[in-house]
């Protein structure tokens, strides 16, 4: 569903997901965005070097300690957002379901995925 939505943005879910963080707090660790989003650095660390190459991102290892690397968006991130902001009623439109429905869904699959981590 989201497919076609991201594709006018050129933009993958993933990478999605990391700019809806950072619309909201403009920059993180990533070990913050790893925990954030449920993705190893592994899974990230490509994903940001290809978007930082886009000129969506910047990339910068902290000061205070070098094995942090902080991302930050750019001007040109924060241009995505207004052209974005469609994405989250086009989904809930798309669903059939309602808001109240949709927020009990994602409780759901919130403890779901805690028992599963605990579970490990």
């Amino acid at each position: 569903m989201y497919r076609p939505l991201l594709d006018d943005l050129n933009l993958t879910y993933p990478q999605y997901l990391v700019l809806l963080v950072l619309w909201d707090c403009e920059e993180s660790s990533i070990k913050e965005l790893s925990q954030v989003l449920s993705l190893d650095s592994g899974t990230l660390t490509p994903m940001l070097k290809r978007m930082e190459a886009s000129g969506l991102l910047e990339r910068s290892r902290s000061l205070e300690d070098e094995r942090i690397v902080t991302v930050r968006i750019t001007d040109k991130g924060r241009e995505l957002q207004d052209r974005a902001s469609c994405i989250p009623t086009s989904m809930i439109e798309s669903s059939g379901l309602d808001l109240q429905q949709i927020n009990t869904l994602n409780e759901t699959i919130r403890t779901l995925m805690a028992s599963v981590d605990n579970y490990r």
